[in-house]
């Protein structure tokens, strides 16, 4: 999804992604230090210094696919789509768009409805619901369909010769992997 302009829903969605990112990676780092630093100084831990990161990762993981998706960072094979004419490509990203938003539509219902299956199942110490960490899948699966929407969208309203442009400055500035 790279385009020069992103939309205010774009921006508000990295923004968030962001804050959930840095702050559940912040507590996780604390709490681990914290517990590390207990553990060779007194030989005892916080008993629930295992619950709180297992129950932030998820979050941090699913902020980090959403700002992939984002920023169009996601492996993609596009060789064939691009061999074909700018119309073909232009007609074919919207169709892909619009069934990807359809399947995380999907996923998002499917995880909702889970959510009340998982809900009595509580953390050993803290006594959370199982329900926080599925809410994170759901609210990923949601974004993810919010911006394969506004793909189609984008896709729809940009010309084909326009879009075979952006495709070729967005894959020039495209940096290699180097290992």
């Amino acid at each position: 999804m790279q385009s020069a302009e992103p939309s205010v829903t774009e921006r508000g969605v990295a923004t968030a992604c962001r804050a959930v990112l840095w702050l559940s990676f912040a507590v996780i780092f604390v709490i681990l230090v914290t517990n590390t630093v207990l553990r060779y100084a007194t030989g005892a831990s916080l008993q629930w210094a295992s619950e709180v990161p297992e129950l932030l990762f998820p979050w941090l993981v699913v902020a980090g696919v959403v700002l992939g998706a984002l920023n169009g960072a996601h492996i993609t094979t596009t060789f064939l789509v691009e061999s074909l004419p700018p119309k073909a490509q232009r007609i074919v990203a919207i169709f892909a768009w619009l069934v990807v938003a359809v399947l995380y539509g999907t996923l998002s219902v499917a995880t909702g409805r889970m959510l009340e299956v998982v809900h009595d199942e509580k953390s050993p110490i803290l006594q959370l619901p199982g329900s926080i960490t599925y809410a994170c899948v759901m609210v990923g699966m949601v974004l993810l369909a919010i911006l394969a929407c506004l793909s189609a969208w984008r896709a729809w309203r940009t010309a084909p010769e326009a879009a075979a442009a952006i495709a070729a400055d967005a894959e020039a500035q495209v940096r290699a992997a180097h290992w």
